[in-house]
């Protein structure tokens, strides 16, 4: 058989993922690009290549098929970015949607004080005022991050929703909001949907969108971002059965995490403290990732209790019947919410942290040497295979095609073909992108009608027939 490894055999285990080597390896392979980067770049916006976009519709096609297609509880809704510039003042994020900012009176930066407080003098800051924020800093002296100077201002709110016109002049339009959350068009239509959509209680309703939040110090590549996508539910039931289905949702939650392959020794659930609670909720927690040194563990993904507030300030403001009437009690009532929320951006950088992945191995001179891999589940790495002519020869080529074409067509799956460069460098090049299987077409192809497969886990191969490949392939990614 001929020989397709040339690899030897890794000598050294796992390092650890930093911040630094996980953006250059996006930027460098086609996951992440920075923002307008021709043009300098506009500070904390990122766009997503060839493979992040991939890796990012996966993510959200393999989160819709968990949480509507298999549930017979939820259906799905894709709600509006501009919505009535009353909405939010119903919701409270016109008076409640605030940060604490501080400005360096000297190099004109600005910071938010909880995150200063937290990080630089590892104090806990949720739920304080700043009146008891500017006390703790200037108790602190703390000099400013940027320049080194003590003179920050006190701590003061500001809004972070962002703000545009409707109407062709700007003086004589109607002023409203880029939507800061996805979960208001879920409330103000869920009249429509209960309407339409016949469903009882309990249900909920999906929605996969973008939110938009002016931050003050957004950062830390693409944790926090000025536009974003967020996966979320907002799921409705009786008022006494509230405990029971946030429960329920905990442990969707933590299924979901262990589906898309994040490792449990990097979560944990954090309840918030009374003080923490946001206006609307009677009961907070977090999932929270334990991010690469100096972030540490930081929130993930939420899930609240949000009882009746939203539907009973909508009734309000709107003057609307948001009632639910119970045949079963012939009675009606505003029904509580439970709200799992998934960051789309977030769970695709845990995603990434969490599969790269460094070896010490020798090369073929037996030279110490790095491979860079991205141990992606294959439910979410953006190429579930890839396909490779042991050299750039037409009769390897040609068996290849078909291959290749069969892949993707029987499979239903992205598959790379590449035939360009050393069969070694092509593997390191699938491994740093995280695709999961190589077949490789070599001459004894030609001969037994088998292809060689590889296991970028452990670079194992083996001889499978290719009448066999697609079948086999399904097999693996099932």
């Amino acid at each position: 058989m001929t020989d397709t490894t040339i690899e030897p055999p890794t000598v050294s285990t796992r390092r650890a993922a930093t911040m630094d080597k996980v953006a250059a390896l996006c930027k460098r392979r086609g996951f992440v690009y920075p923002g307008s980067d021709i043009y300098g770049g506009l500070a904390n916006t990122w766009d997503y290549g060839p493979l992040g976009a991939e890796l990012k519709r996966n993510v959200k096609d393999l989160w819709w098929r968990t949480f509507v297609h298999r549930r017979r509880d939820v259906v799905g809704l894709d709600g509006g970015i501009l919505m009535h510039p009353r909405v939010w003042e119903a919701s409270g994020h016109v008076v409640n949607f605030n940060d604490p900012l501080v400005d360096c009176r000297t190099c004109k930066s600005r910071f938010r004080a909880d995150h200063l407080i937290e990080e630089r003098l590892g104090q806990h800051a949720e739920g304080k005022s700043p009146v008891e924020m500017t006390a703790i800093l200037q108790a602190a002296n703390l000099p400013c991050p940027n320049c080194g100077n003590r003179t920050l201002t006190d701590a003061r709110q500001f809004n972070m929703m962002f703000q545009t016109t409707i109407g062709p002049v700007s003086e004589t339009g109607t002023q409203v909001y880029l939507r800061p959350e996805t979960a208001q068009a879920m409330f103000v239509q869920y009249k429509n949907v209960l309407a339409t959509a016949r469903v009882k209680l309990p249900f909920g309703i999906a929605q996969v969108g973008k939110a938009f939040r002016n931050e003050i110090t957004p950062g830390n590549f693409i944790f926090r971002l000025l536009e974003f996508e967020q996966m979320e539910i907002e799921y409705f039931v009786k008022p006494d059965a509230g405990a029971a289905a946030f429960e329920d949702w905990l442990s969707a939650m933590r299924t979901w995490l262990r589906s898309v392959g994040v490792r449990d020794e990097h979560l944990r659930v954090r309840e918030h403290a009374k003080d923490e609670l946001s206006h609307y909720s009677s009961r907070t927690v977090d999932f929270e990732y334990a991010f690469p040194a100096p972030m540490g563990w930081k929130e993930l993904y939420g899930l609240a209790n949000r009882t009746d507030f939203d539907l009973r300030q909508h009734q309000e403001h709107s003057g609307e019947d948001l009632t639910y009437f119970d045949q079963e009690t012939n009675s009606r009532y505003l029904p509580h919410v439970i709200e799992p929320t998934f960051g789309v951006d977030r769970t695709l950088l845990v995603l990434l942290l969490d599969a790269y992945d460094e070896e010490e191995t020798l090369d073929v001179n037996g030279k110490p040497d790095i491979r860079v891999v991205l141990r992606l589940h294959p439910r979410v790495a953006p190429y579930k295979a890839a396909v490779l002519p042991l050299m750039k020869k037409p009769e390897l080529a040609e068996v290849a095609r078909r291959l290749f074409e069969r892949l993707e067509g029987e499979v239903g799956v992205l598959v790379d073909y590449d035939e360009t460069g050393n069969i070694g460098k092509r593997y390191r090049r699938q491994d740093e992108v995280g695709t999961p299987f190589c077949f490789t077409v070599d001459y004894d192809t030609l001969e037994d009608r088998a292809v060689t497969v590889r296991d970028r886990d452990d670079m194992s191969q083996v001889r499978v027939p290719i009448a066999d490949a697609p079948a086999w392939l399904r097999d693996r990614l099932a």
